[in-house]
């Protein structure tokens, strides 16, 4: 059971919704949100790096009273710098140039690209009990998370529910009135990169469709500025999300591509 977030802004809750939410305050991730005391939380802030891309500038990782501070290429453990590999009873913190990925004995792991990716997998334990943007982890889909009772709640207006409220910081919530535009004319290209040879052990393990929907927004959103953020993030992330699932993605890149 795992919950990500990468590339333009997007998130896949552990019950599977795949939802963009483009807000760069500081937000609830995933928590465990069964009762006052918290076993673990993951919060993240975004913003746009100089490419105008959006790129998670920190993680923020609570375990019991642990607190494990996260940017690319820097880990902060209780306050201190630490050098990884980092081993302690609770938490074993390992980092290179590509991942850092955080095993936590009650239960977490969490694995960052240092860029704009991050993945946290949760042991079924924490069925039922977590909130954030990673939703609340009971096997339905939109429950709770975009239904909610009688209200219904578009992704921004959810995103924006998540925000970890800060003295001293002011950053403006996402606009829940923007609508997310139409993007069927790239469906076909988007078909193609994610039905390529390479992915032909990947389609039975995963929601393909989803990762379509998120490949045509991402061409939406880069409006003819072909760089690679735009084009590979979302196949990065289908690629690993089908070797997480147990798939051998092929070699789907190329000198020409991404």
């Amino acid at each position: 059971y795992v919950c990500s977030t990468w590339g333009n802004n997007h998130f896949k809750t552990f019950d599977g919704d795949i939802y963009q939410f483009p807000g760069i305050c500081e937000y609830n991730f995933a928590s465990d949100c069964r009762e006052s005391y918290k076993e673990f939380s993951v919060h993240i802030q975004r913003a746009l790096n100089s490419n105008n891309h959006p790129e998670i500038q920190y993680i923020l990782l609570t375990i019991k009273d642990f607190t494990v501070y996260l940017r690319p290429k820097l880990v902060v453990v209780d306050g201190q710098i630490v050098k990884t590999p980092y081993y302690s009873s609770d938490v074993v913190i390992e980092s290179n140039d590509i991942y850092t990925k955080v095993y936590a004995k009650l239960g977490v792991i969490l694995i960052w690209n240092q860029e704009d990716a991050l993945m946290v997998e949760l042991d079924s334990k924490f069925n039922n009990h977590t909130c954030g943007l990673c939703g609340d982890y009971n096997g339905l889909p939109i429950y709770n998370e975009f239904i909610n009772g009688v209200a219904n709640y578009n992704s921004i207006t959810y995103g924006n529910l998540q925000k970890i409220s800060k003295p001293n910081t002011r950053c403006d919530d996402p606009d829940e009135t923007q609508a997310i535009p139409s993007c069927n004319g790239h469906r076909d290209e988007c078909e193609r990169l994610l039905t390529s040879s390479a992915f032909a052990d990947c389609q039975f393990r995963l929601n393909l469709e989803m990762y379509i929907q998120a490949c045509m927004q991402d061409k939406c959103a880069c409006s003819g500025n072909e760089d690679s953020f735009c084009l590979c993030s979302t196949i990065s992330e289908y690629s690993r999300q089908c070797s997480h699932a147990g798939g051998r993605p092929g070699e789907w890149r190329t000198q020409h591509f991404c």
